[in-house]
């Protein structure tokens, strides 16, 4: 029996008017309409989500960096069992799931990215066999709030799905303490090279001290759980002394973490773990990130960040080599209007690197730069930067809607600068 049946009448005129407005929406030239049909849908119907994940086992993930990247692995690792239905574009609140619900009611498989703080409710709606937790870390606080508030919502979320496995990265003390109290916990060593925002235990309030990879809270029991799989610079390993060559097309330390906790998570749903690990390494951009495109007499390889510790793991994955560096910044509602946060990264390692200052907040990124000693010049519209470089390699490092801007422009054939 298809995963189609089982709409009430009410959730099928919310189908029916989601068409029409992502019909409309296409026609108007606004984008392909997929965001204002599911929150059209949601207004006819508020209980079409669980609607439309009846009959389909289910993975959500969510965390502070690196959803799409191990949504997007996790279901390459799940098609290696079923049709997977998965967020083309990484909506990960309620209507953008909704939508990617509806637009393939078939598939007996999902993998679905979610916002942190959307977690519990969709949790509640979906029932997923599997919740993969990569990291928590501050993003946006203007925004979205204190990190530790976050950490007891998933946690106190998490008590209503004990039946789910569990996919929590233990080298983060914040997901570890949001997934402790749960009896179905696999633990993966997927790393935390950000440990800024979690210097005192969430629980007691006592200091994490860190002894090597090991963390443990003074003057309680909570400490690092033992890994079930764990990676390293050439392999995966896991339960039973499984070892798998893990060969990643992604770059970074965090992208084999991440590799890692989808690897587990499909196999948490029968897959067998050599496919699993296999299926990661098709993965090549995930939604711009991480691609080469040519613009004029420039390379340009695209990275994406949005907050210190994802600024952090993107700065280490920067080829020193390169003919040039630009980094584009904005702060509009999407990339937190608050940039205080470019204080907190690490800027100092581009001796050597020709770097350009970029986007709407430029000129707060050049100021940082200099108080970091890095040369640089400030170029504010990142295609123009890129053309100040010399030609030949560039690497492109922007906040979300730098980023997303900066795609369009290049799409567009935007390059006559």
């Amino acid at each position: 029996m298809g995963t189609s049946t089982g709409i009430t009448t009410r959730g099928r005129l919310a189908l029916r008017a989601a068409k029409a407005a992502a019909w409309a929406s296409r026609k108007a030239g606004r984008g392909n309409g997929s965001m204002i049909g599911g929150l059209i849908a949601l207004q006819i119907d508020p209980d079409l989500m669980t609607q439309l994940g009846r009959g389909r086992r289910t993975v959500l993930v969510t965390g502070t960096n690196g959803k799409s990247t191990t949504t997007r692995m996790t279901a390459a690792a799940l098609e290696t069992l079923d049709a997977v239905v998965t967020q083309p574009d990484g909506a990960n609140m309620d209507a953008g799931i909704v939508a990617t619900l509806a637009a393939n009611r078939t598939a007996r498989l999902a993998a679905i990215e979610v916002d942190e703080l959307h977690t519990p409710h969709v949790a509640d709606a979906l029932e997923p066999e599997a919740i993969v937790l990569l990291n928590l870390t501050r993003d946006q606080l203007d925004r979205v709030g204190e990190i530790n508030m976050i950490e007891r919502k998933l946690r106190a979320g998490l008590q209503g799905h004990t039946s789910a496995t569990i996919i929590a990265n233990c080298d983060d003390v914040l997901v570890t303490s949001a997934a402790f109290d749960n009896p179905n916990v696999v633990w993966v060593a997927a790393g935390a090279g950000w440990a800024g925002d979690s210097v005192s235990c969430p629980r007691t309030g006592e200091p994490i001290v860190r002894d090597g990879d090991h963390w443990y809270s003074t003057g309680s029991d909570f400490a690092r759980p033992t890994p079930d799989w764990w990676v390293d610079d050439d392999n995966l390993y896991g339960p039973d002394g499984l070892v798998l060559p893990l060969k990643l097309t992604l770059p970074g330390r965090a992208n084999r973490g991440n590799a890692a906790q989808a690897v587990a998570a499909a196999v948490a749903l029968g897959a067998d773990p050599a496919e699993a690990a296999a299926a990661t390494s098709v993965v090549e951009e995930v939604a711009g990130r991480y691609k080469t495109v040519q613009v004029g007499p420039h390379s340009v390889h695209m990275l994406l960040a949005k907050n210190p510790a994802g600024w952090q793991e993107a700065l280490s994955m920067i080829d020193p080599t390169v003919d040039g560096l630009v980094i584009a910044v904005n702060g509009q509602v999407p990339d937190g209007e608050d940039l205080s946060w470019l204080w907190d990264v690490r800027f100092e390692h581009f001796e050597g690197v020709q770097v350009v200052a970029a986007g709407e907040r430029g000129t707060d990124l050049a100021v940082r730069l200099t108080y970091a000693g890095v040369e640089h010049t400030l170029v504010a519209d990142p295609l123009r930067a890129i053309a100040s470089c010399p030609p030949g390699r560039v690497e492109v490092l922007a906040n979300y809607t730098a980023f997303r801007d900066l795609n369009t422009a290049i799409v567009k054939g935007a390059t006559n600068v």
